[in-house]
This record gives structure tokens, sequence and C-alpha cells, in this order.
């Protein structure tokens, strides 16, 4: 029995094209037509490479895992993730999974369906906040989007700077959640008197001030997501009120009675390594297990070296309203690529901010950006040193708080990088150290 291919491949819900072992491609669907702004007629018999990449050389040959190399080339099927490009050259990451097709004279097809991982292109929270193209930030698009169709709690771990809110939007645009609202609150930003309150609400009268009915942060959540951001830095005292609720999902309003209910999804995030804190006693292992129902780790900018060039012409793009008033010099973006980036995506930010202000040319070159030098940590002379067997941990920890000021020139972000804590834990060492000027 004869089957039309390219019937039987518009059943697919997603985009799906055939292509033989030269890279053209045989079959497409609508779908993938629609996807990349062709018609049937115009996609068949062009190379796969040239439609979805705009590239004149295979995936491959760029430096990406390529299905077709992978069954050509080793006889498997695999799953990859791609940045495909539309007809407006719009950019769109892509999980690609690999099938084998075999016709009756048994001739051997790459069959790719396509699953794209943004919600709509060219949204906001999609392409105009996650850029990027290297191998660890699409890995980690592609886990993201994979937890986002999860109803689990998620946990997001990465340094400071590197994005972490727009992961949990991320994830909240792709979920079932997305119609609802994201919440957001910054745990370390709300005094301990008044988490309770920004939480949960309080009744008129609950306290000195509260002159009204609050709702508070889970009932606005109702049907979406809450994001808690510096998660780690929730008051030992008061993670057990969250924790019950998450376990319920039942709250009281600060100076109420009645008990209220709410249908929230969770995503944190914080800089710490949580164990840790619960290791020292400053975090409840239970609340833990809760927040962590799934956990990502964000990957720092140094590790996406790659993605530098693409994400700073966007930065510049959104300084200059959407349009780049400045481009980045080849030594500029050589000394970019070489800096470590202790602030990850928010330190690029204010460099380029603070460049392009002193863009002259049209081109931001090396010493426009003022990087800072990185010195290695130093190593305080052994006169300062009290005795070891006079040495109490208090003075171990001054001495090494100045050490660290010292090498990175007073910057208190890089300091506290380094020590991997919030800039507000470094802030409350440093005073009780009188080290605060």
């Amino acid at each position: 029995m004869d089957i039309d291919l390219e019937s039987l491949i518009n059943t697919h819900d997603q985009p799906f094209v055939v292509i033989d072992r030269h890279y053209r491609i045989v079959a497409a669907n609508q779908r993938y037509c629609a996807s990349h702004g062709v018609a049937p007629g115009q996609v068949v018999g062009r190379r796969c490479h040239e439609v979805s990449h705009h590239s004149a050389r295979p995936c491959h040959e760029n430096g990406e895992a390529c299905p077709h190399l992978a069954l050509f080339g080793h006889g498997e099927a695999v799953e990859v993730v791609h940045t495909h490009f539309h007809a407006d050259d719009q950019p769109e990451r892509t999980r690609i999974r690999g099938h084998v097709l075999r016709s009756a004279d048994g001739s051997t097809y790459l069959g790719e369906q396509m699953f794209p991982l943004e919600t709509e292109p060219g949204s906001l929270c999609d392409t105009l906040q996650m850029v990027g193209r290297s191998p660890a930030f699409l890995s980690c698009v592609d886990h993201l989007a994979r937890v986002a169709e999860s109803e689990a709690s998620i946990l997001l771990y990465g340094e400071s700077g590197v994005g972490k809110e727009l992961a949990a939007r991320f994830i909240h645009a792709r979920s079932s959640r997305a119609g609802a609202g994201f919440i957001v609150i910054n745990c370390a930003a709300v005094p301990e008197s008044l988490f309770e309150s920004e939480l949960f609400g309080h009744e008129r009268g609950a306290f000195s001030g509260s002159g009204g009915l609050k709702k508070g942060l889970f009932e606005l959540a109702d049907g979406g997501t809450l994001f808690l951001d510096e998660v780690g830095e929730i008051p030992l005292a008061l993670q057990a009120k969250l924790l019950r609720v998450l376990e319920t999902g039942e709250f009281r309003r600060v100076g109420g009675t009645q008990s209220l209910t709410a249908d929230v999804r969770i995503v944190s995030a914080t800089n710490r390594k949580l164990l840790d804190e619960v290791d020292a006693g400053r975090y409840r292992l239970d609340l833990y297990y809760r927040l962590a129902g799934i956990d990502v780790e964000l990957p720092a900018l140094r590790e996406r070296a790659a993605d530098l060039p693409e994400l700073a012409d966007f930065l510049l793009g959104r300084l200059g309203g959407g349009q780049s008033v400045c481009r980045l010099a080849p030594d500029a973006l050589a000394a970019l690529q070489a800096y470590d980036f202790p602030g990850n995506v928010r330190e690029l930010r204010n460099l380029l901010q603070q460049a392009a202000l002193r863009c002259r040319d049209g081109f931001i070159h090396a010493a426009d950006l003022r990087l800072p030098v990185m010195h290695p940590p130093a190593v305080p002379p052994a006169p300062l040193l009290p005795r070891a067997s006079a040495a109490s941990l208090r003075d171990l920890e001054r001495i090494h708080l100045q050490s660290l000021l010292d090498a990175h020139g007073g910057h208190r972000a890089r300091v506290a990088a380094a020590l991997g804590i919030t800039e507000r834990t470094l802030y409350r060492k440093l005073k009780q150290h009188g080290l605060g000027r």
C-alpha cells in the first residue's frame, strides 16, 4: 500500500521534516513550513541547514551536535537542542528528536521532529531575555522547558547576576499556569518583622500601622506561580510557617482566625548551597526538600563565553531603545571573553551601559570598558596573624574578609561572590568586624 509521505507527516502536531543523506529536504509538514515562513513547494529540495539555520554550512561544521551526522555518520538517532531561525531571522530554541526512516527500496532518511522551547517566537519572556546559543545555555533552557511542564516545586541555583528571575519567568510562561499571576518576593529585602505579613497578608488592626486588610502574596499568586528569590535568606524562625503552608496549602493572615487556601506553584532561587546551610543549622532540611522538588543549576557567564557577542549586542540594543548605538570593537570583545565576570550578566550590562557613554566613534574599545583588574587573593603578612594558640574564629574571619577586600579593591559584590554569600550577609559581617568603611 502506497501512502503519500507529505500527508502522513502532516498528522504531526509539531514541525516535522524528512532529510536525505545529502542534507536535502524531501518532505516537510505544514507546521515546519509555517514556522520558517516558506511554502511547501519552496522548501523541498533545499538543504536543511539553509532553511532552519540560515547557514551555508551544516550545523556540525559550526560546532553543534547534528542529528544528520549522528544518523548517517554513526547510525544513531539522537535528540539535541538547537537555535533555529525564522524567515525574519528571529531565533527560536528548539528541541530536535531524530528518527530513522527507511523507504521501500532500503534507502535511509532522517526524520526530525521539533519541539519549540519558547512559548511564542519573539515573545518578551523568551527571546528578549533568554539570549544565547552555547551548549551550556541551550542545555539549561531545555532543562527549564522540561521542568516547566511539571507541577513540582523548583529550586534554581546560580551565582548572583546569572538571571534566576528570568529563568523563573520562563518556567511560568511554559507552564499550565501561564495565564495566571507571576508574583515575586525578594526574601533578602523584606525585614523579618514584615515577612509573614508580606507572604500571608494581615487583617485590619493586626499590628500598629495596619490600617486595613491586606492580601498576602500567596493569595495574589492563587492559580499562578510565586517566585521566592534569595530563599536562603528566610529567617530560621519563619521557615516553619512557610513549610506548613507548602505542606497543607492553608494559611492565615496575620491577626486573622480564618484559614485560607491558595493553589500556588513555588519556584525558588538561591546562590547558596542550601544543604550546607542545613549542616550549619541555619536551614530546615524538611523545608529544603519541599522547595527542591526539582533543582536546576544555571550556568555562570564564564561557562558560556561563546554567548558574549550575541548577548552584548542584545544588551546594547536595549540600551539604545531597540537599536544598537554602539558596537563592540574586536579588542573589546576579546577583553570581555578573557574576563571572569564574577557579577555575570548583571555585571556585563552595567559595564556596557557605562562604556556606551564613553563611546565616540560608534565602537566600544577595550579601554572604554574599564574592566577591573582581577588579582589573586592576597595572603596577609605573617605578623598580622594572631598566634595560633590565641587566634579565635572571629579573628580569622576578620583577617580573611580584609584580605579579600584588599584583593578585590574593596569591590563588595566580588567579595560576596568569592565567599558564596549574598551582599546583604557580607555587609552584616563587615559591620560586625568594623570593616564597613
